[in-house]
Order: structure tokens, then C-alpha cells, then sequence
């Protein structure tokens, strides 16, 4: 009689315990927006569709939700030169996933390749289901406020 009742307690608290984590009914372009009121100085500048995402990971499985990009108005024109509109060196970006894991394995894998090749190293912060990518232009009390902020939106 014992191992259902351990079962049953087990998946109780499995359930529980998944449920209780951060999470957002905001898309990537209303956290930009919720950084904003936060009193960050950052701009909205794209808002991605399945056609235009660059990693064509929006909407795809195992993908994120939503995706929008920022600038920042700290970072100097002249060290981004050449950067396109949305590039995360020109502010940063946000990525929605509809689980929290599939934003940290997202944030590892761009770890990874920041590791590896440090000039496209970047400040990533996951709340929840939300993966804010910050430029690596900001120093690192700046991306900090990042991290508050998200810890704020994200709840």
C-alpha cells in the first residue's frame, strides 16, 4: 500500500512544483514594452514574424512563441557599426517560449557559441518562459538592471 501513496505524492508535488515558476501572458513585444515602464531606455524596433525571423525558430516546434528586438540608447552608434536593424549588439532581444525549460536550453546553446566565439558573446537572462538577450555593448551593471527588470515583469 505504501508505493501508490508515494506515487501519488510524488506526481502531487511534481505537478505542484512545475506550476509555480515564473510565468507571463505577455508576448516578446509587450516585455520590451514592460522593460520600457521599468525605466529602461530601450526602443521596439522589431517585432518578428515566421517569415522574417532569422533563426527560423518562431512558431516552429520547440521554438519560441514570439521574438522582438531593441536598441538601447547607451550603446554608441560607432561601436555597432555594420550591425543590422534587430542584431542583439545594437540593444538586445526577447524570446517567449511556451515552457521555461526551452528558454534555458535556448539561453545554454547561445552561451555555448559565446564561449566559443567571444565576439558574439551576451548577457542572457531567463524568467520563466522569457529569454532577454542583452548586448554585450552594456556594461555589466547596466545588463544587471536587465535581469531586475525581468525579475519584475516575470513573476
Amino acid at each position: 500500500m505504501r508505493l501508490p501513496s508515494a506515487l501519488t505524492a510524488a506526481a502531487l508535488l511534481f505537478t505542484l512544483t512545475a506550476c509555480g515558476g515564473p510565468t507571463t501572458d505577455l508576448d516578446a513585444a509587450g516585455v520590451i514594452k514592460a522593460l520600457t515602464q521599468q525605466g529602461l531606455p530601450v526602443t521596439l524596433t522589431v517585432t518578428y514574424t515566421a517569415e522574417t525571423d532569422p533563426n527560423k525558430q518562431l512558431g516552429r516546434p520547440n521554438g519560441y512563441t514570439s521574438k522582438a528586438a531593441f536598441t538601447d540608447s547607451r550603446i554608441n552608434a560607432a561601436d555597432v557599426a555594420g550591425k543590422k536593424e534587430g542584431d542583439v549588439g545594437l540593444g538586445g532581444s526577447v524570446e517567449v517560449f511556451d515552457e521555461a525549460d526551452q528558454a534555458q536550453q535556448r539561453a545554454d546553446y547561445i552561451q555555448g557559441i559565446g564561449k566559443k566565439m567571444p565576439v558574439l558573446g551576451e548577457y542572457d537572462y531567463v524568467a520563466g518562459p522569457v529569454l532577454l538577450r542583452v548586448s554585450k555593448e552594456l556594461t555589466p551593471d547596466q545588463a544587471e538592471a536587465f535581469e531586475t527588470a525581468l525579475g519584475e515583469i516575470v513573476q
